[in-house]
């Protein structure tokens, strides 16, 4: 009977257990076709675990919760002031949240090596208990009976040492490849500046390059009026046709429609920029005109002159290597697991009262400490060596992984210097495109402007058509707005390159 209602113990409390874990799927929707309305506090936050509540009005939309709305707040800028790039980059280093988390994984990679270095310095344990021993009994001799309810206390203290002494260089394997982790997390922290740099500079460029589109429709948009005035002047005077004033009216209203988007386009280039400052979106802030820098197609070196210094210093590349370096350690790491390692215990015991004990349990902290019960101190010293014998080739797997890994990080070393190589030309061939495109530009503007101002004095006098000064201003627009696309493309190929060779460590000059 005992038996039997045990087991019907257990299969209850089996079926009661399980019934706790698929419990759990009453957090979830109840349908995949209706909402989740979850429940929240009396502030809007959501209570993880609690049921789902009957469906509302508000549908697939959470129920707001006001902590989570406070929007972060502007740096503090200088209102009156217009910051050139390097003073942008300045102000998204210290404010953009890559910075501080590439900070934070260069930190956590330098206490991993640490943490590995700690391998060879020895454990030493400390550990206290104090207990209550109790029992209750009854004999019977001879036809007597005897009651015995003894009870027992007391306390042990104990201080354990372990020692890994010796071990063919696995340790020193394993710190070697956590520093070379700290050296890739260090080569990622400089990248994400270099990165954060070169999205900024062009991101600044290309809202230069908004801003002075802006500027050429606006003028574009005074050329169109000019022709309209001429037009409906002429027209006063007997000379003109209702015609010529219509085309000119359709001319000043693409124009019009020329500034409203270049307007749009401004403003959405100044938000791409502080996004890549990695600051709030209300932050207002002046730019500063770069329109004046001098480009000529000289400016750019050879490109079999900056490949070689360029590889030495780009930091996937480093960081590829000392990856090399690191997989490297793991094969030594992986080849000790099959020596002998020497090792070093001690422990140091005190006990005190009556418990009748013959080791301290270790609760996870440190191996049992046997022989100490009683009153009095104790103490052992051993030293001994462990070889492995057989694990069921797990050793000789792993050393097959490491080496396995190794002979890819050698792959992916050749990966990454082509790879770097392909970018710096593609870089370097962008830039030269960029800088001959805007010299041909500055040309094509010079005589666009020449060509509107004649035909607009053309029509003027009477000797020039209507058709002749509209098409002669939207050809000054597009040739100028050449121009300064020409212009922000040179500069940023220059970035792009200065990032490609691995030196882009302050806004480019």
């Amino acid at each position: 009977m005992r038996r039997r209602d045990g087991a019907i113990a257990a299969v209850l409390s089996s079926v009661w257990l399980a019934g706790c874990a698929t419990s759990a799927l009453d957090m979830a929707p109840d349908r995949p076709d209706r909402p989740w309305v979850p429940t929240t506090t009396e502030t809007g936050e959501i209570i993880a675990g609690s049921r789902p509540a009957p469906p509302t009005a508000d549908g697939y939309v959470l129920p707001a919760n006001p902590a989570l709305g406070n929007v972060p707040s502007p740096p503090s800028v200088d209102a009156a002031k217009r910051y050139a790039l390097s003073e942008l980059i300045d102000l998204a280093e210290s404010n953009n949240p890559a910075t501080r988390i590439a900070w934070n994984d260069a930190r956590r990679a330098a206490l991993a090596a640490g943490i590995a270095e700690s391998a060879f310095l020895p454990n030493l344990t400390a550990s206290a208990i104090g207990g209550y021993q109790g029992s209750s009994g009854r004999q019977t001799v001879s036809g007597t009976g005897f009651s015995s309810d003894p009870s027992l206390d007391g306390t042990v203290s104990a201080l354990s040492l372990q020692w890994l002494l010796f071990d063919f260089g696995e340790r020193a394997a394993v710190v070697d490849a956590a520093k070379q982790g700290s050296a890739i997390s260090n080569i990622a922290f400089t990248a994400v500046h270099q990165q954060l740099i070169h999205g900024i500079t062009v991101a600044f460029y290309t809202l230069t390059a908004a801003q002075a589109r802006l500027a050429t429709a606006t003028q574009s948009l005074k050329n169109a009026q000019d022709v309209q005035a001429a037009a409906e002047d002429r027209y006063k005077r007997g000379i003109g046709t209702v015609m010529e004033v219509a085309q000119a009216r359709q001319g000043t209203a693409q124009a019009n429609l020329a500034v409203v988007q270049a307007t749009g386009g401004a403003k959405d280039a100044y938000l791409a920029l502080i996004t890549q400052m990695g600051i709030s979106p209300l932050t207002k802030i002046k730019i500063a005109d770069v329109s004046g820098r001098t480009l000529s197609p000289a400016m750019a070196a050879p490109v079999d002159d900056i490949i070689s210094d360029a590889l030495a210093r780009r930091p996937d590349v480093q960081s590829a290597y000392a990856a090399q370096k690191a997989s490297l350690a793991g094969v030594r790491a992986a080849q000790a697991e099959f020596m002998p390692k020497v090792f070093l215990s001690a422990a140091g015991t005190y006990s005190s009262g009556n418990l009748n004990v013959t080791s301290l349990p270790s609760g996870g902290q440190q191996p049992p400490t046997v022989n100490i019960n009683g009153n009095h101190l104790g103490g052992s010293v051993f030293a001994g060596v462990a070889f492995p014998l057989y694990d069921g080739g797990t050793r000789s797997a792993a050393l097959a992984r490491a080496r396995a890994e190794a002979d890819s990080a050698d792959a992916k070393m050749d990966q990454v210097r082509d790879e770097a190589v392909r970018q710096i030309v593609l870089a370097d061939n962008a830039l030269r495109t960029s800088l001959a495109a805007y010299s041909t530009s500055e040309s094509l503007q010079t005589a666009a402007q020449t060509t509107f101002d004649a035909a607009l004095a053309a029509y003027r006098k009477g000797v020039g058509s209507i058709t002749d000064a509209t098409l002669a201003e939207i050809r000054l627009l597009q040739a100028k707005n050449a121009a300064t696309d020409a212009y922000s493309a040179a500069l940023s190929a220059a970035a792009t390159l200065a990032l490609a060779t691995g030196a882009l460590g302050a806004a480019p000059q």
